[in-house]
């Protein structure tokens, strides 16, 4: 098949940009089926703020104390009524005495 460039209009900002003919390839082979929807710049400043996730929601930062050792912790969702919430040392310690025994016990993650 062969490309051409094509002018897509940004769906943040408005501006036109090119798809050029080797993105549409790149897109091809990887399996991509849709056109991108923001220019670079838009593209950029989005990966930068991190605080959207993939679908479009924005993501959560919940204060909590932690089950385990009972300190202050921030996680990035909203903890679920009735199930433990470990700061990043407990999770991590948990998660290894789990991976070492075998078991694949879930365990609620936590960031500090």
């Amino acid at each position: 098949m062969e490309y051409h460039d094509k002018v897509l209009k940004c769906a943040d900002c408005g501006a036109e940009f090119v798809f050029t003919a080797g993105e549409q390839m790149f897109f091809a082979d990887k399996g991509f089926k849709n056109e991108p929807k923001r220019c670079k710049a838009c593209k950029a400043t989005r990966a930068q703020g991190g605080t959207t996730s993939s679908n479009g929601v924005q993501r959560v930062e919940t204060k909590t104390v932690c089950s385990q050792c009972g300190k202050e912790t921030t996680v990035p969702f909203k903890p679920t009524q009735g199930r433990p919430v470990y700061c990043r040392e407990c999770f991590q310690q948990r998660r290894t005495m789990t991976a070492a025994s075998g078991s694949g016990g879930g365990a609620t993650g936590a960031s500090a």
